[in-house]
């Protein structure tokens, strides 16, 4: 059996993914094993997990394979440098050093921590590179259900490309064409992350949940000075405006300028300027892809479409493009920054350099995303009495009866059962969940649970059989990355002249809890073949109570990494509001724990997003 293991690594995001004989079998990302938010760090630990799933020792992988190829990202750095001079040296100073002692060196440095992770004794399997825009297109197009598919890339940047097209059949990915560096989608929707008080690489989520508070009033300034769009969906940047490309800020004094006052500082209070950009990078964006997608649509004559690169998260958009119609079907890779890269880089090597077969999985090949580490009922007691933790072991039909009869009581649910979720969604393995129909949910669960902005919306995780009862889509949706409308029948009239955040504690469906202020919900369908527990919770609660969706985010807090072992969702249950917590067939209620002593320094752990 051919085994290959992907990395991805050192910039944001860090994961492993291991392809056997063209399968995947298990990936992760390392920031769920170091506790540190999009670690970009070696994955020594990710890579131990994926081996020890399969039983392997690197001495039996055929080929590691990094997920871009470092002397060309070497080359854009030192040519933009050049190009841009003298603007830039503060950078060039600081940045130069790091290359010219490491990056030049990667090669070494990277078998160097192979080496240190097998042992000096073991030989090193081969080593390969693969560029980062196909590595993204890998992923977004060789685990879907599609034989033939077109494939749109959209990302910060890899080498030099910011935006890639292909066509994908059988086992072979073509490249069409490319938008190069500094012109970025994802770097100009970053830009207003920066300057709208949020972190890069991080914060860009909460962009696009803010959106809808705002109106679209700055489209028409980004348009006539940000970004020259042409028809086609290609565009060009006025890069007078930004610093990204030589500076150490995304924006400049050109920027703030143009939008009346500088950065908003982290953590103040939002303005409803701040809303207003945000309304207006998200239509610009929308339209960006939009447009290229209907070039795509054009040139290949695809009538599937396979989205990757971090733009792909962007779910308000994957949602708009579904309902344009301009595609029978999409897929979305769930992992679609750089951790899923990982994995595209081993399927380049399968297919690509080892001129491999591909086998077309109906459903998809990410097997659910499910493909980090899962913990016995044993093990789990094990780690529990250990904490010191106080539990019943109960049957699954009382399991699930009691825990959605909890759920329709108010009670919040730390849920964590099989194998890990691979991507930054929890998708009902290692998840928090609640009543979707409790219009005081939102708020209880993001200040006293996730300890976030009040203003993030959550996700409904709907019975795929019950979908369209409730949302105007009627598609599988499994990665939680398609946003659509809350049907009409259950919208509630919103009360005239609140704008702003102004409208947040304003119910607006039946289902207040997952609803948006735009009347739009991020769904996840949950299907009874795929996860047949997570769809048996629902069901029963369904039983109960009518309804066939419960709300659920991610089991962290704010800053954390979703907790990935017993111990990680013990000390989460415990610092929090959850009221009841639920590992394999454990379950722990709040009143029942010894009780500790709180210390809100523990929040300090983890750095703000």
């Amino acid at each position: 059996m051919t085994h290959i293991l992907g990395i991805s690594a050192f910039y944001h995001d860090s994961a492993a993914a291991l392809v056997s004989d063209g399968r995947l079998v298990a990936a992760a990302q390392e920031e769920r094993f170091t506790r540190k938010r999009h670690d970009e760090g070696f994955p020594g630990q990710s890579i131990a997990y994926c081996l020890a799933s399969a039983g392997l020792t690197l001495a039996d992988v055929t080929h590691v394979v990094f997920y871009d190829k470092p002397l060309l990202k070497f080359e854009r750095l030192l040519e933009t440098y050049l190009g841009f001079a003298p603007r830039g040296l503060t950078s060039f100073v600081r940045a130069m050093p790091v290359w010219l002692k490491e990056k030049l060196y990667f090669r070494k440095m990277l078998r160097g921590e192979l080496t240190a992770l097998a042992g000096a004794q073991q030989a090193l399997p081969p080593l390969l590179f693969a560029e980062h825009h196909r590595a993204h297109a890998a992923a977004a197009f060789y685990p879907s259900p599609f034989r033939e598919a077109a494939v749109l890339c959209l990302d910060g940047v890899g080498e030099w490309a910011t935006t890639s097209v292909w066509t994908g059949s059988g086992q072979r990915l073509t490249p069409l064409w490319e938008i190069h560096f500094p012109h970025s989608l994802g770097l100009l929707y970053s830009a207003f992350t920066y300057y709208c008080g949020f972190k890069v690489n991080s914060g860009e989520y909460k962009l696009m949940g803010l959106a809808p508070y705002g109106e679209p009033r700055y489209v028409q300034t980004i348009l006539d000075h940000l970004v020259d769009l042409k028809p086609d969906g290609t565009f060009r940047l006025d890069m007078r405006y930004f610093d990204y490309a030589t500076g150490l800020t995304m924006t400049n004094a050109r920027f703030a300028a143009l939008f009346g006052g500088p950065p908003r500082a982290p953590e103040s209070a939002l303005t409803q300027r701040d809303m207003d950009l945000a309304r207006s990078i998200q239509a610009v964006t929308e339209e960006v892809v939009l447009r290229l997608a209907r070039s795509v649509a054009r040139e290949t004559g695809q009538r599937n479409l396979c989205l990757g690169g971090g733009v792909a998260l962007n779910c308000v958009a994957n949602g708009r493009l579904w309902r344009e119609g301009l595609f029978d079907a999409i897929w979305i890779q769930p992992a679609a920054g750089d951790a899923g890269s990982a994995a595209g880089a081993a399927w380049c090597a399968w297919h690509e350099y080892l001129d491999q077969p591909r086998a077309v999985d109906p459903h998809d090949a990410m097997h659910g995303a499910f493909l980090g580490p899962a913990f016995d009922d044993a093990e789990i007691r094990h780690r529990l009495d250990a904490q010191g933790a106080v539990y019943d072991v109960v049957a699954d039909a009382v399991l699930l009866h009691d825990t959605a009869a909890a759920l329709a009581a108010g009670e919040v649910v730390g849920w964590f059962q099989g194998r890990m979720e691979f991507g930054p969604r929890a998708l009902g393995n290692r998840s928090i969940l609640g009543d979707p129909r409790n219009p005081a949910m939102q708020r209880t669960m993001n200040l006293k649970i996730k300890f976030r902005e009040s203003f993030r919306p959550f996700a409904p995780a709907v019975l795929r059989e019950h979908v369209h009862d409730y949302f105007d889509l009627d598609v599988d949706s499994p990665y939680m990355l398609l946003v659509a409308p809350v049907r009409e029948a259950l919208r509630l009239p919103a009360t005239p002249g609140r704008f702003g955040i102004d409208q947040l504690n304003e119910p607006r469906s039946s289902l207040p809890a997952i609803t948006h202020v735009d009347y739009s919900a991020r769904i996840q369908t949950v299907s009874r073949d795929r996860q047949p527990r997570f769809h048996a919770l629902i069901d029963a609660f369904r039983a109960q109570t009518g309804c066939a969706a419960l709300i659920n985010t991610s089991f962290n807090v704010r800053g954390e990494p979703i907790v990935a072992t017993p111990e990680d969702a013990y000390r989460c249950f415990m610092r929090t509001g959850i009221d009841r917590l639920v590992i394999g067939n454990c379950v722990l209620r709040k009143p029942a724990q010894p009780a500790v002593e709180h210390d809100e320094r523990w929040r300090q752990e983890f750095a703000l997003d």
